[in-house]
């Protein structure tokens, strides 16, 4: 195990009802003036709108609104965003909705301090100094954005999806009520699994093995694989949704990944489709895993995947290869089982820009630690994918 540092200094209110801390917790916090920054609407559909609102005008608190943020967060609603936060002093966040809308308020929250271009975090050209505060009411489960420092943005200019991350950016705190999440459409919820899915994947399939932290992600894999499809059958069933919440944030909340250094691959190459076709980010890496998968075992790599496929999947046999080839199989039937489309096709793409998305996908840095990969692995594995 690596040496690490660890801090997790957002505040987390879980369960039922839990929006009722909301109000005198921003005081707590100093709050003045708050942006509600929300999605296309679906807060206004499912009643956590009229809570938040309930929970301000209760407290005194006076706010603005940023609605309208994409499930795949633009550069522009980053720069209007801080630009609204300016000009109205405002000095505290309310993230409302799922890991996009929260990705996209921490970014509004760094480029508020910043003079320059805030697509400069993304392409490291500075880092991120100050910062608003955050606080996040999660109403999807998936991206962990809700208790992490990361978040990951287009600029359709360029048409490039890249992430930054800083502690600073980390919510004070964040409510997670799993009653918000029973309202939310079974191919989101499907689409959910698989993104907590994949975090887990790029901190287990990695190196060195860390015996706490791989059993810790075989347990959130489990849990996610038992609770799943009771929540896409039973969508008001409390316990499914819970249990998938609370996993999706364990799954990218800094545990797993101690003492490791992740692999990401999967998500770099699958930034680049949903860059390029603004697909939804969990789709594309439900068809690319399995693939990335098969690419990356050898005689070397099949000892975890066959861990894997005997710790998750509860898989017999002795021969490494062969186990690790079923689990690899039975992982990409579970997210065809969830209703998930198998294949880029599906989605009306084809090759014609996969040498493009490889190349963009290696322009800033190589890819892949757990098995370091080529432009022409790349390119497979988007064929692959077809």
């Amino acid at each position: 195990m690596n040496n690490f540092w660890l801090t997790l200094p957002t505040e987390i209110f879980f369960g039922k009802g839990q929006i009722s801390v909301l109000g005198k917790t921003l005081k707590k916090e100093g709050c003045t003036k708050a942006l509600l920054a929300y999605g296309h609407g679906s807060i206004k559909r499912n009643g956590v709108y009229d809570d938040i609102i309930k929970e301000l005008d209760g407290h005194g608190i006076p706010f603005v609104e940023l609605a309208g943020i994409d499930p795949n967060p633009r550069i522009k609603t980053v720069e209007a965003g801080a630009r609204l936060c300016r000009e109205e002093g405002v000095d505290f966040i309310i993230a409302a909705g799922a890991g996009s809308v929260i990705d996209c308020c921490k970014a509004i929250a760094a480029a508020r301090y910043y003079s320059g271009d805030p697509w400069d975090f993304f392409t490291r050209k500075t880092s991120v100094k100050k910062v608003l505060p955050v606080c996040a009411v999660l109403t999807l489960a998936a991206t962990g954005s809700e208790m992490n420092g990361g978040t990951v943005i287009t600029n359709e200019a360029t048409r490039e999806k890249l992430s930054t991350g800083s502690i600073r950016m980390k919510p004070k705190f964040s409510i997670l009520d799993p009653v918000y999440t029973f309202s939310v459409p079974k191919d989101q919820t499907a689409a959910g699994i698989a993104d907590i899915m994949s975090h887990v994947f790029e901190q287990y399939f990695s190196c060195p093995d860390a015996v706490l932290q791989d059993l810790m992600s075989e347990a959130v894999l489990k849990t996610v694989i038992m609770s799943g499809p009771v929540a896409i059958s039973e969508p008001d069933n409390y316990n499914a949704r819970a249990d998938i919440m609370w996993a999706g944030t364990v799954a990218l909340n800094g545990l797993l990944g101690l003492g490791k250094d992740g692999d990401w691959a999967t998500h770099l190459i699958e930034h680049e489709l949903s860059a390029k076709y603004d697909i939804t980010h969990g789709t594309g890496l439900a068809i690319l895993t399995p693939r990335w998968m098969k690419k990356v075992l050898d005689t070397e790599s099949a000892g975890k995947f066959a861990r894997y496929g005997r710790n998750v999947w509860s898989i017999q046999g002795d021969d490494d290869m062969t186990v690790a080839l079923q689990a690899i199989d039975r992982t990409g039937e579970f997210f065809s089982s969830l209703g998930i489309p198998s294949k880029l096709s599906e989605l009306g793409i084809d090759s014609s820009r996969f040498e493009e998305m490889a190349d963009s996908a290696l322009k800033y840095s190589k890819i892949g630690r757990f098995r370091n990969l080529s432009r022409s692995d790349i390119i497979d594995i988007y064929r692959s994918s077809l």
